[in-house]
């Protein structure tokens, strides 16, 4: 596993839901002794644009909903993908202990995927993902 890989996160609430790794923990931790990783993901997928909708519409429809967990390494699996995306500073292992913090520390992901988003690369990362 390596940083800003983007992987697909197989079990739990936010199975089937695309990720990117912002820290990785090879050898275990004393709360978790087994490989596992922190994730940043995209919980609600921007929805598709087309042209002859609004501004505000358009705005609309390229929100994402981000979410922050801890995920065993069983639990996901790793793309060919890289998201070259800055989140190092915002999503810690502290971030996690309280609510507050893991709130703003989501709004702040929110708001760099969204600005990744209309940028308009890595585009497959902001699909959902077919079955």
């Amino acid at each position: 596993m390596q940083p800003n890989k983007a992987v697909i996160v197989l079990q739990g609430r936010f199975a089937g839901r695309k990720a990117v790794t912002v820290k990785q923990f090879d050898e275990g931790t004393r709360e978790r002794p087994y490989g596992h990783c922190l994730v940043a993901g995209i919980m609600k997928y921007p929805k598709k644009v087309i042209r002859k909708d609004s501004a505000k519409k358009t705005a609309k429809k390229s929100r994402v909903k981000a979410f922050i967990k801890v995920v065993n390494y069983n639990h996901i699996m790793p793309t060919r993908y890289t998201l070259d995306v800055d989140l190092k500073d915002v999503v810690t292992p502290d971030v996690l202990t309280t609510r507050d913090k893991k709130v703003t520390a989501a709004k702040e992901t929110k708001k760099r995927l969204e600005d990744r988003f209309k940028t308009g690369n890595n585009r497959w990362f902001f699909t959902k993902l077919r079955f």
